[in-house]
């Protein structure tokens, strides 16, 4: 180990752990590791007081957030025996929109009324407040706000203001005591410095922040007349990614072990940070950050309106781009959902029996099928549609099953239906002006290599593979490594510090154009569907 060597921490949280990695700055090279699983997990059924929740609703807890700064940044510095004086910046990244009330002092609502649903911080896929996203969408388009088009026409209900206008709709208090109303990804670094930031990432994407401002006066008072000053409890003063949130505080070296004074960078989102990991910074470079939920981000030199996207936001990603933001909401999940509640026992014992997971049984039988020979297509849409449809109360479907079906059948067929989803949203990009030159992939569903190869097929694209499988967490870290000075800006410290795979897998021509009908199928059941008229008829129903 060499003296002058300088390293950063960069902490992921995701959705049910955080993740420290500790990073060498001159290569990126990963030397440390340590995983806290938070002790709430995803909050959907009841609070830890037992108050039972509404359907669609996922809160988080932020003392499991504190525990991760508490243990994985310590086990870190530990498993790779590296003196903390060498660590010259730490950086974090958070899902999003997971968005907060808070006091004025940083305090968490939550930690006031515990018993309050709405006091708890809302994961990204809270999903309660599609009605408020729905007139939020229908309000913008009749007055002809020119910040929708930045959303590709409809803001989601994941996003900040929809459930803002739900908070203050179901429990007006509460509003009223929330006198800040900020992202985890913010409210964790405010926790590191002591200084309250907000970073040009979140704001831009998920609080429709646009050309110096948020959606007017006037719009807000037409959603509902105590609204108008909802802007207020977010701030105005947005940092640049890379930059310098402050610096370590006493309090925040004491839970990590880190030296006090150290450079603490701007917060950033899991998905945005990861294409540094990738080096993935440059026009064209789509990266598709696949796990319980897939986003796709991706820079460009050039200005669209693509039809469904997140956002598109000047300096979102990289400063001097735009960075591009699309997703779905569920793939992963589906996967999980789907061995949780709809495989038989005896495939439990299979799998155990040859030491394998259900998914790992499941994905051998799935891969033993040519193309088509199940005979299903289903709709990725179990957790709703993010793009292209952006509508939260659309639901999954599969077509074809007959007596014959069996559960291998069904989980290749959602495989198939997450890729076909990802398909529509490549098409769509390129539709609107804005080609994709490389797909990147990364996050906890590359480790399935049918998986990967089932989406190099239907894509007939070769896919790049992250050279990390801790890109957000190395990502942060990179970011760290800017704000630290140890890098001039984003894109040379993710030449230096990141790395991918270049077609890692390649399309096979014969199930490629198998692939095309089944496509076929999707793109019909897509649009036939799309309009809701079912699906939301069912979801009142429940």
């Amino acid at each position: 180990m060499s003296a002058d060597e300088r390293y950063v921490v960069g902490v992921d949280f995701g959705t049910l752990s955080g993740r420290a990695v500790l990073v060498r700055v001159r290569d990126g090279a990963e030397v440390g590791e340590g995983v806290h699983e938070y002790d709430h997990g995803v909050i959907d059924e009841t609070l830890p007081s037992g108050v039972r929740l509404d359907p669609d609703w996922a809160l988080q807890a932020p003392r499991d957030w504190l525990d991760v700064l508490r243990s994985a940044v310590p086990a870190a510095l530990a498993a790779a025996g590296v003196p903390a004086s060498r660590v010259i910046g730490i950086g974090t990244d958070f899902t999003a929109c997971t968005v907060l009330p808070a006091t004025a002092d940083g305090t968490p609502l939550s930690d006031l009324h515990p018993d309050r649903p709405h006091a708890w911080p809302k994961l990204w896929k809270h999903h309660a407040a599609q009605p408020q996203a729905d007139r939020i969408n229908a309000l913008a388009a009749e007055r002809g706000e020119p910040w929708l088009r930045r959303y590709g026409g409809r803001i989601s209900s994941e996003w900040e203001f929809a459930k803002a206008l739900q908070l203050l709709e179901q429990d007006r208090d509460l509003y009223d005591r929330a006198e800040r109303w900020i992202e985890a990804a913010d409210w964790i670094v405010w926790q590191l410095t002591g200084r309250e930031s907000r970073n040009i990432c979140t704001a831009g994407y998920k609080g429709i922040h646009q050309n110096g401002g948020y959606p007017s006066r006037e719009f807000l008072t037409a959603l509902h007349p105590d609204f108008a000053d909802f802007p207020g409890k977010l701030g105005h003063d947005l940092a640049p990614l890379g930059g310098l949130a402050g610096t370590l505080t006493a309090r925040a070296a004491a839970w990590t072990g880190l030296p006090e004074g150290i450079a603490v960078a701007v917060g950033n989102v899991d998905a945005h940070v990861t294409a540094a990991a990738a080096d993935a910074v440059r026009p064209g470079q789509m990266v598709a950050i696949m796990g319980t939920s897939t986003c796709h981000v991706m820079s460009s030199d050039r200005l669209a309106e693509v039809p469904g996207m997140c956002g598109v936001v000047a300096d979102g990603i990289v400063p001097g781009l735009w960075g591009y933001e699309a997703g779905q909401s569920g793939v992963g999940d589906i996967f999980a959902w789907f061995v949780d509640n709809c495989v038989p026992a005896r495939y439990h014992q299979a799998a155990a029996s040859a030491g394998l997971t259900v998914h790992e049984h499941l994905t051998a039988l799935a891969r033993e099928q040519p193309v088509g020979r199940h005979g299903l297509v289903a709709l990725d849409w179990h957790s709703g549609n993010r793009s292209v449809l952006v509508d939260h109360d659309l639901s999954g479907l599969i077509v074809g099953q007959t007596l014959a079906t069996r559960p291998e059948d069904v989980y290749r067929a959602l495989i198939e239906a997450t890729a076909f989803g990802t398909r529509v949203i490549v098409e769509t990009f390129e539709a609107s002006g804005v080609p994709v030159e490389e797909l990147v992939v990364a996050g906890g569903l590359t480790k399935n290599t049918f998986l990967m190869q089932v989406y190099a097929d239907v894509l007939r694209r070769p896919l790049s593979l992250t050279g990390s499988s801790r890109g957000p967490a190395l990502g942060a870290a990179i970011h760290a490594a800017v704000a630290a000075g140890a890098h001039p800006d984003v894109t040379a410290a993710a030449a230096a510090m990141g790395s991918r795979v270049p077609s890692a897998y390649v399309p096979d021509r014969g199930r490629a154009d198998a692939y095309d009908p089944l496509y076929e199928i999707y793109r019909a059941l897509h649009d036939a569907f799309a309009d809701g008229k079912i699906m939301h008829r069912l979801r009142t129903l429940r």
